[in-house]
């Protein structure tokens, strides 16, 4: 689907797109080996954590075919890994449809940047909100909203809420607990989380992160328990996770939104579309 017509035009900034570029080639060689394939790189993650992906080579001059997919993809299946793909439209653009002519969906995202400071958004008074820490006591919890809120097909209030969180960050895979807290140890990520205080809805309600290299920091995840939206709790995350990552020296500072409707919600916070974030995977259809 193309966002662009709902929103407008992406404008485009060469000078950021390239620094998101320098950007995501630089974050995933943190954890992963990069597999080289011609003009498609494959990483593949070193032991325990999540999953990584295939991307377009970093400075490769030439378009990717639907031979170069496949043969990534078969790499993929023989690794036992996802066959996962992901890149900017505007940047490597006859990727989306070399990835369709192999039978993978595509899925198209606003990608937007920060456009000045971001716009702080007050909380509701039974909501605070803070930078996590290692030693936090809820980390299984905060890191269990993802899961739940993506779990969500709607991004619509639901029932689900602190019950199915802690449910989930029971169940929680060992590998995946033990990376979350190496990132936070190690600095690779930064994260976020707004929490009841009491109540129905105490504990965390909403949790965010932010990665960051090379003078650039990535939002990702931010996701709210069903039970607990439409109270602005995603904007409040991601404008603190902003702010912290301009703080501590980011140039840049970008996120892809789901859709067009939850890119809306990060404009009013202050960021601005400029290109199409890409995922490919088979997962996505599921």
């Amino acid at each position: 689907m193309s966002t662009s017509g709902v929103m407008g035009e992406p404008r485009l900034s060469s000078s950021e797109l390239d620094a998101i570029e320098r950007f995501y080639d630089a974050v995933p060689r943190r954890r992963a080996d990069a597999e080289d394939h011609g003009p498609l790189t494959l990483f593949v993650r070193r032991g325990d954590g999540w999953p990584y992906y295939a991307r377009p080579t970093f400075g490769h001059p030439g378009p990717v075919s639907a031979e170069d997919v496949a043969a990534v993809r078969a790499r993929q299946r023989e690794l036992s890994v996802p066959e996962a793909f992901e890149w900017v439209l505007e940047i490597t653009p006859g990727l989306d449809a070399a990835a369709e002519a192999t039978g993978l969906p595509v899925r198209r995202c606003p990608l937007l940047v920060l456009s000045g400071e971001p716009v702080q958004v007050a909380l509701p008074a039974d909501i605070s909100l803070a930078i996590v820490t290692p030693r936090d006591p809820d980390l299984a919890a905060v890191q269990a909203v993802a899961h739940v809120a993506f779990g969500a097909l709607s991004p619509a209030a639901g029932p689900a809420g602190p019950a199915e969180r802690d449910a989930t960050a029971a169940a929680l895979p060992a590998g995946h607990t033990a990376a979350w807290h190496a990132s936070l140890v190690e600095g690779t990520m930064v994260h976020a989380a707004a929490r009841g205080r009491h109540g129905a809805l105490a504990g965390p309600l909403c949790a965010g992160s932010y990665q960051h290299a090379e003078g650039v920091a990535e939002i990702v995840g931010v996701g709210t328990l069903p039970a607990a939206r439409r109270r602005g709790l995603a904007a409040a995350v991601t404008a603190a996770l902003a702010r912290h990552a301009l703080d501590a020296g980011a140039r840049t500072v970008f996120l892809s939104a789901q859709n067009d409707d939850v890119a809306r919600v990060y404009e009013r916070v202050g960021f601005r579309r400029i290109a199409t974030a890409c995922i490919a995977d088979p997962a996505e259809h599921e």
